[in-house]
């Protein structure tokens, strides 16, 4: 394996309904750090974290752990890299318990009953995103932020070396979304590769890493430190926002133009 690189992406190309999305990306995602995507709507980052997973077909290459992701066996596949996608469906009638339990599919022979590993993985991960009081009741009962927090538990009850998350915060308050923070950071703290996309730009500036993106390119990837990177992040946006330190965090906010565009013209008054 390729030292220190969890994903790697080479000429990686890609189109959606005979549209190009993606245009001859090449990225290296570091392994053991949290690598935030950012940009603007349409920048194609969804589709490179789909393409990381294996998910759709593209040009190029992709490979996981130092092997190309399209021949690695798929179990093989489903136990090093754990996803969670926009959107994530499950059987409402499912309880969270069960729904979280399928994130140990790749670790159970076919047809086996779940074993005491599978068995603590998944309290775990309940545990761990706060889910467990509503474990048995079924998904279809639980709010927008319940139900992210039980498929947030299932990706995590995979246990895998990589993660991958999608608009991760959808439908979580603040508070949950602080806890997201601490679920990344202790999956860092026990050698985990975490790669996000975020529209919550101040919270993804907590991020190892940022690969910024624009009309289905990568136009800059690097330290979140770096003061070129956060440049480049205003810059994906025409400086809409602004990069601001607070309490020893970056924030970013709403910059409101001079001139604002959707501010009607005055009619002429002469007669």
């Amino acid at each position: 394996m390729k030292s220190g690189i969890a994903l790697s992406a080479q000429s990686l190309s890609a189109s959606l309904g005979g549209r190009a999305v993606l245009y001859d990306i090449s990225l290296n995602i570091v392994q053991g750090q949290w690598t935030s995507i950012l940009g603007p709507n349409g920048a194609g980052k969804s589709t490179l974290l789909k393409a990381f997973a294996g998910l759709l077909p593209h040009s190029g290459s992709v490979s996981l752990l130092g092997q190309p992701i399209q021949s690695m066996p798929r179990r093989s596949r489903a136990r090093a890299l754990a996803w969670l996608g926009q959107n994530e469906t499950a059987a409402d009638d499912l309880s969270a318990w069960d729904v979280v339990m399928l994130g140990r599919l790749p670790h159970q022979a076919w047809l086996a009953p779940p074993n005491d590993k599978d068995l603590a993985a998944v309290e775990r991960a309940l545990r761990f995103t706060q889910a467990w009081d509503w474990r048995h009741r079924p998904l279809g009962q639980l709010s927008g932020g319940e139900r992210q927090r039980v498929l947030l538990a299932r990706a995590l009850a995979v246990e895998a070396q990589v993660l991958l998350m999608d608009e991760p915060l959808a439908n979580l308050d603040p508070p949950h979304q602080a806890d997201w923070l601490c679920v990344v950071e202790a999956l860092l703290m026990h050698g985990g590769t975490v790669v996000s996309v975020l529209h919550e730009i101040t919270i993804a500036l907590n991020a190892n890493r940022l690969v910024v993106m624009r009309e289905g390119r990568v136009t800059h990837h690097g330290a979140t430190q770096d003061a070129a990177t956060r440049d480049a992040v205003c810059q994906a946006f025409d400086k809409r926002i602004a990069i601001h330190p607070l309490n020893g965090q970056w924030v970013a906010l709403p910059h409101i133009p001079s001139v604002n565009p959707f501010h009607p013209v005055p009619k002429d008054a002469s007669p």
